[in-house]
């Protein structure tokens, strides 16, 4: 008997699946160099540096700004030596004389309150020459041995006869190792008031002198036909 062959049909389900594109790579750019010739370097990024204003040109100075310089600084020597009325005057010459210069003025206004307020403390200049000898002391209590002579030589001028005044110059040379002349000032100091004789061997402002040859002779000095005689207390 024949064989009936049995034919199974056979069914397959088929799954619709969904199919999705393909992601894009990012596309690369090759870069192809050409035979003979390596690929250019990138340029590096420059930047323009500022460029500075323009440097204007100093202004021609005016013959007027010298003139104001010099009578400034002969102000601030003056105000160095302590001469406070002669430095004042040269700053408000600059003040009155040159008001367009405004560099200097401002620094002469400074100076000038300056010069005003040291005049100010100062005492009224001697005018006798009682006072002068005694601002001469005073200068030398203070070391200030160039202002006592000034004072003294305008005792002696207007006294030549005072004393006092020589005396105490020949205190003030003998401190400025001027012994010739403080031996002059001492003998005529004695000559006119014998009194000085008797404080010249005391008074240790003359040890400077007492080695002087001429020292002993100053002490045993005539008295002048000038003297002055001690006054009477009644």
């Amino acid at each position: 008997m024949a064989k009936q062959r049995r034919t199974v049909k056979t069914t397959t389900k088929v799954r619709h699946v969904k199919r999705t594109a393909p992601r894009k790579k990012a596309a690369t750019k090759a870069v192809s160099a050409k035979p003979g010739r390596r690929p250019s370097a990138a340029k590096p990024l420059t930047v323009a540096a500022p460029v500075p204003p323009p440097v204007e040109a100093p202004a021609a100075r005016k013959p007027g700004f010298y003139e104001a310089v010099a009578v400034y600084e002969r102000g601030v020597q003056a105000l160095q030596r302590h001469d406070f009325p002669g430095a004042a005057g040269f700053f408000r010459t600059v003040l009155d004389r040159y008001p367009d210069e405004r560099e200097l003025l401002e620094r002469a206004r400074l100076y000038l309150r300056v010069c005003e307020r040291e005049t100010s403390r100062q005492p009224p200049t001697p005018k006798t020459p009682a006072e002068q000898v005694y601002a001469a002391t005073v200068a030398l209590n203070s070391g200030d041995h160039s202002g006592a002579l000034d004072h003294l030589q305008s005792a002696l001028g207007a006294d030549p006869n005072s004393d006092h005044a020589h005396y105490i110059m020949a205190v003030a040379l003998g401190m400025r190792n001027r012994a010739d002349e403080a031996i002059e000032h001492l003998g005529q100091a004695i000559a006119l008031n014998p009194e000085n004789r008797i404080l010249a061997r005391q008074d240790p402002d003359l040890d400077a002198l007492r080695d002087h040859v001429r020292f002993k002779d100053a002490l045993d000095t005539p008295p002048s036909p000038n003297r002055r005689r001690p006054i009477r207390r009644r």
